[in-house]
């Protein structure tokens, strides 16, 4: 059966809307669709741009900073020689307590009921001093006992009366007797004395036989002149050994009443003797008076570091200490730095005692403001010497500088080439 045209033209009108409907939904399709290189491009990264800060004007201050352990400074074992001694070194008092300071010219123990003086010297005593005695020590002996004002006369290497003077002048002072010499030492002075005494008397009866032969009118009288000459040289030579009597028997200085100790004073650290104990060895140990702060570094730190140089104690509660370096000693491998704050209030020295504390030590710093980078900013050339990028309206100049001190992740800079850097130009850090 043949279609009507009124049929044909329906269907025409059904497939040209398909045809259409078809061609919007192949649009929306191909909207939807896209090529390998177009998704590799919409999903790559950025273009890389510049990341820069800018170039600022500040002093720049490079500094060491550790923690180190508070304690009193320059500990040292003090021992007693006691081998000059006669009876067993029984510990008789004046026993210190911990905690409590050693002062020069004053007894620092009682051995057997005599003092142990001590006093301020490097050398250690080591021998009776007494006076005809030479040496270095009496030396350091008379030093000191002039700088305590006691006048030993020529200050020398030589133990004379003035010496001993001033040895009983220490002892006075300190609170004791001075020593006494030993016994045949004094028994020598009694014997020469006597011979003195008898020197005296034969003179005498020498001088009285004389003058009876002179009123005799003798017309000889040599022999009794002769008598006289011999008696007065005899005398004389008694009153010479008399005094030589005396001056060795002048006042000694045992070698187990003094303690010499490298500065005076000190703090009482330990005590290894008790009363009635026997002294065997080290006595006590005792540090300095002063309270220091030691912390240690590696060597090439140390190398920075000398005596005299400012520092920061941080006592932890939100309050700093003005300090000096004291002194930098090796110690190993490694080396102490010894710290000495400035001056302390009782406060202070109470947070401080035996603490860990921040110690920060300034080492170079720069004369005022200064044009400063961060350090990631600064980049070789192929010449070998520094430079730093400016971006400048979008451009990025390399501008050649000399690098100064580096403290705190900046470094100094200084043009050195025609471009100029000034404070706020934007530097490159990074990409």
């Amino acid at each position: 059966m043949t279609a009507s045209p009124k049929s044909r033209r329906r269907v025409l009108v059904g497939v040209s809307a398909v045809a259409t409907v078809s061609l919007g939904v192949g649009v929306a399709a191909g909207t939807r669709i896209t090529s390998p290189e177009d998704a590799a491009a919409k999903t790559a990264a950025p273009k890389a741009s510049q990341i820069t800060v800018p170039v600022e004007k500040k002093a720049l201050s490079s500094k060491v900073v550790g923690r180190g352990d508070a304690s009193f400074d320059g500990a040292v074992n003090i021992r007693v020689e006691t081998s000059g001694l006669t009876t067993a070194p029984i510990v008789t008092g004046k026993v210190p307590a911990v905690g409590s300071t050693l002062t020069e010219g004053k007894a620092l123990l009682e051995i057997t009921g005599r003092p142990v003086i001590g006093l301020a010297g490097v050398l250690p005593m080591y021998r009776t001093l007494s006076p005809g005695g030479k040496g270095p020590d009496v030396l350091q002996l008379e030093q000191t006992l002039d700088r305590l004002g006691f006048d030993p006369g020529d200050v020398d290497s030589e133990y004379d009366s003035d010496t001993a003077e001033a040895v009983e002048r220490l002892y006075e002072k300190a609170g004791y007797d001075a020593p006494v010499a030993d016994e045949r030492l004094t028994e020598a002075v009694d014997a020469a004395k006597k011979t003195v005494d008898q020197a005296k008397n034969a003179l005498r009866q020498a001088k009285a036989a004389l003058k009876q032969a002179k009123a005799a009118k003798s017309p000889d009288t040599s022999v009794q002149q002769g008598a006289v000459d011999d008696a007065e040289e005899n005398l004389n030579d008694a009153q010479d050994a008399l005094n030589e009597a005396e001056f060795k028997a002048g006042t000694p200085l045992p070698v187990s009443e003094i303690v010499y100790v490298k500065t005076l004073p000190r703090r009482v650290d330990d005590v290894k003797v008790e009363r009635g104990g026997t002294v065997n060895g080290v006595v006590m140990s005792a540090s300095g008076a002063s309270l220091v702060v030691t912390l240690k570094v590696d060597a090439q730190t140390a190398e920075r570091l000398k005596a005299g140089m400012a520092a920061t104690l941080d006592l932890g509660d939100g309050t700093a200490v003005a300090a000096k370096v004291k002194r930098v000693t090796r110690n190993g491998d490694q080396y102490d730095v010894v710290v000495a704050p400035n001056k302390l209030t009782a406060r202070q020295l109470t947070l401080l005692r035996d603490a860990n504390v921040r110690v920060t030590i300034p080492v170079k710093s720069t004369s005022g403001k200064v044009l400063a980078v961060p350090v990631a900013a600064v980049s070789s050339g192929s010449d070998g010497g520094s430079r730093v990028e400016v971006l400048r309206d979008g451009k990025v100049e390399l501008v050649p500088v000399k690098v100064g001190l580096s403290a705190d992740g900046y470094a100094q800079v200084t043009p050195t080439g025609d471009v100029k850097l000034s404070e706020g130009d934007q530097v490159v850090v990074g990409r």
